[in-house]
């Protein structure tokens, strides 16, 4: 079933006639009779058996649009296609495009840093001036690395300051969320900061006691626990809705219904001011260090100053294949706006951000049919259509060294259990969204033939009807989107048998 969806921005064709036009005679579909070499009669039979594309899609009973196309890498040939100019959203497909763009624009050995700062001199160990904790974007600072930079300020000599404690995530613009359209309690919908900890997230724990909760807020890491006041809990008696939100008092102020709650339990909840979190983090940590900080204070540039304390992260490479495995949002927002950044010296926010980086996609990769509204894939806006995702998988795959970066795959039988001795390998970045679900990368036939792929799934009618508390888990989503996963192995499987040898 095919439906309109040009309030979406786009509206494109999805017959393989089209797929052909757009990409040129040097990727023309190539029919299963155009093999010059005969065909062996157990193979002729094998290949009779395989089911077309209208009955595997049939077979998957998903309202909505389906599209793929698959390209032969060593030939450059589109060899099958379905749906494959039709924009649709990637969900976190998007992060394999997010990867390739930060790649080339900062390089697989970048390091982001977080530095301390202090505006005066250190005289018997007081600062003359003010203490500064200053973000460089880092996505994947958490509590033991700020440990490790109060642990340095006190190998410094630093022991107090006359002045205040300053936080600065200016390296980056401020987004209260990456997705305004989601709940506003899902801990994958974080604000976002040039200064990030924890992945913009509080750890919330509650367990009964009598007829009462004790509940905790804490930025708790491997080996670190420290309790955080500027997240604050209270539970309320009543039914729905089950959380609550509010910024007040200056601090995040959730509630939660008690009849949610049960005897026990703990969720991640995100983060909406992150620089004051991640001061207040470090200065709860500077006192098991003898290190004496007022309260933090959010402070909208950096002062400058001199460095006494700084932390790198990984390198890129290792931060980008963290991502794709894990398909951490924040990490996303992050990596790209620093790539924007980098390439046009100023970011403005992430929808700018990735705009910006779909005129790259445009520009460098030749593509036609991408328009993202940020670098994560969470907002359900985004469109990008199979054949143009399959194409950028083709030439950033050696180019930028994408491939190595994707989380391998297994391959799976009617009954979701890994298949032994498929025949082939998988690589690839899963996206799943209520009503969408993606998948984009490499399959490695025992021949040697290596494929480039890219499949969308959406029921974006079904998914557009939801409210935004229905977001997090709506009816009948689970088994739409394990109908569009079976499909998308089903064709997989389908290409392993046809295009081997």
């Amino acid at each position: 079933m095919m439906f309109d969806i040009s309030r979406r921005r786009f509206l494109f064709t999805s017959s393989a006639a089209a797929v052909v036009a757009a990409t040129g005679p040097a990727h023309a579909v190539t029919p299963l009779s155009s093999s010059l070499r005969p065909v062996a009669r157990g193979e002729d039979l094998r290949l009779r058996s395989l089911p077309s594309i209208e009955d595997l899609i049939a077979r998957a009973k998903l309202d909505g649009t389906v599209g793929f196309s698959v390209i032969d890498t060593g030939s450059d040939t589109l060899l099958e296609g379905h749906g494959a100019e039709t924009g649709m959203p990637p969900a976190s497909v998007a992060k394999a495009l997010t990867a390739s763009y930060a790649l080339e624009a900062l390089g697989p050995g970048h390091h982001f840093s977080t530095v301390v700062l202090t505006t005066g001199p250190v005289e018997e160990g007081t600062v003359k001036g003010d203490i500064v904790l200053v973000g460089g974007g880092d996505p994947t600072l958490d509590t033991d690395g700020l440990a490790s930079l109060v642990s340095d300020l006190a190998k410094a000599g630093v022991r107090k300051v006359s002045g205040r404690f300053l936080v600065c995530g200016d390296a980056l613009p401020y987004s209260a969320a990456i997705d305004p359209e989601q709940p506003e309690h899902v801990g994958y919908n974080p604000a976002v900061s040039g200064l990030n900890l924890n992945y913009n997230r509080v750890h919330f724990e509650w367990k009964k006691g009598g007829k009462d909760y004790s509940v905790s807020m804490d930025a708790r890491s491997e080996t670190l626990r420290p309790a955080v006041e500027m997240a604050h809990m209270a539970v309320i008696a009543r039914s729905l809705p089950v959380y609550t939100y509010a910024d007040s008092n200056g601090r995040d102020e959730w509630t939660v219904a008690r009849n949610a709650l049960g005897n026990g339990g703990s969720r991640w909840l995100p983060v909406r001011k992150p620089e004051l979190y991640a001061g207040e983090v470090f200065r709860a940590l500077s006192v098991g260090k003898g290190v004496v900080l007022p309260a933090p204070e959010v402070t909208p540039t950096s002062p400058g100053g001199t460095v006494v304390a700084s932390r790198e992260s990984a390198p890129l490479r290792i931060i980008l294949r963290d991502m794709l495995k894990w398909s951490t949002n924040l990490t996303a927002e992050v990596v790209g706006m620093s790539a924007t950044r980098k390439r046009k010296g100023a970011v403005v926010s992430i929808r700018s951000s990735a705009e910006e980086m779909s005129a790259w996609a445009r520009e460098t990769l030749g593509l036609t049919h991408v328009a993202l509204i940020d670098h994560s894939g969470l907002g359900d806006d985004s469109r990008i259509a199979a054949a143009d995702m399959a194409r950028a998988l083709t030439d950033v795959r050696k180019r930028l060294g994408l491939k190595p970066l994707l989380k391998a795959i297994p391959v799976l039988d009617d009954n979701r259990r890994a298949v032994r001795n498929a025949g082939m390998s998988i690589h690839a970045k899963t996206g799943t969204l209520n009503f969408v679900s993606g998948l984009a990368g490499f399959v490695d036939l025992d021949d040697g033939r290596e494929l480039a792929f890219a499949i969308f799934c959406g029921d974006l009618d079904r998914r557009a009807k939801l409210t935004r508390a229905e977001r997090e888990r709506p009816d009948g989503a689970a088994s739409w989107n394990a109908r569009a996963k079976a499909l998308q192995q089903a064709l997989i499987q389908r290409w392993g048998v046809l295009y081997a040898g």
